[in-house]
């Protein structure tokens, strides 16, 4: 039915029609303005890092990829922000990184030479070295004069801090050093050392993954010989370093004050990073 409507009526749709254009305008610019834009969603949507093989802390064979590679994937996480682990040869991972294959790498520990090409993140790990002894061959040690007589093992060229190395060099004890820690630790089985150092963690993983018919045998002292600190680098040269640091120090100091950090070092105290268990929940 064809009908004719009146100038009035065509106007009062006129500017109905208007405005219900105004609004709908309007709401789509609130709606934008509080949902992040597809642009910066996809700006943050992943980071590539770098990292070496380290067991426990961080491995491509690794539940989790380690407890370290767990920690700081759940860290980015929080932040809405993906991250994918590629392993390489740590001298790999460090210059590849700086060439601007990936956002970061994990982790490491300060140099001063390291700073001019990174920035470090707040601290990811504290590793602690310490003696390791046979049940059946009492160990104790408060200072570094209680180690006076005794020959302990070592790794190739390897320091153990500055007041150690200079009682070494003073011939306080002996030191026998070998490549790998598994044949410093079959050593200690058979008596040829009276101790040695490696960072608590790493040892008891070797002991359970690689050594396990002498892993009962084998105990460590709880007084730490060192504690060394590991950081996350992000690269300088990148302009987007900065702000992801920022992201990166503000959720691990959430994590530390949660208590949900320490969560990720229990689970590891309870076999929860060796190849044969189950992967930690997330």
């Amino acid at each position: 039915m064809n009908v004719m409507l009146s100038a009035k009526v065509r106007y009062r749709i006129y500017i109905a029609s208007f405005l219900l254009m105004a609004f709908t305008s309007h709401y789509t610019h609130a709606i934008e303005a509080i949902q992040p834009s597809s642009k910066a969603a996809n700006h943050h949507a992943a980071l590539n890092i770098s990292s070496g093989e380290w067991p426990p802390f961080l491995s491509e064979s690794l539940p989790h990829k380690g407890v370290v590679a767990h920690l700081i994937t759940d860290i980015f996480a929080q932040a809405n922000i993906k991250v994918n682990f590629t392993f390489l040869p740590w001298p790999r991972a460090y210059h590849d990184t700086i060439n601007d294959k990936y956002a970061a790498t994990a982790v490491w520990m300060f140099e001063q030479q390291r700073a001019e090409d990174y920035f470090y993140s707040e601290p990811v790990l504290n590793e602690r070295f310490v003696f390791f002894y046979h049940k059946q061959r009492p160990f104790d040690w408060q200072n570094l004069n209680d180690l006076k007589g005794l020959l302990l093992g070592g790794g190739l060229a390897y320091s153990y801090g500055e007041e150690f190395d200079k009682a070494l060099q003073a011939g306080l004890f002996d030191m026998s050093r070998v490549s790998t820690t598994e044949q410093n630790f079959k050593r200690l089985a058979m008596g040829r050392i009276d101790a040695f150092a490696e960072e608590k963690s790493v040892g008891y993983h070797i002991l359970a993954g690689q050594l396990p018919t002498i892993k009962n045998a084998i105990v460590h002292h709880p007084r730490p010989l060192l504690i060394n600190k590991s950081f996350v680098m992000f690269p300088k040269n990148n302009p987007l370093s900065e702000q992801r640091l920022e992201i990166f120090n503000q959720q691990l100091l959430k994590f530390k004050q949660s208590g949900r950090y320490q969560a990720y070092f229990d689970a590891l105290d309870n076999g929860a990073y060796q190849p044969t268990n189950s992967a930690l929940a997330d």
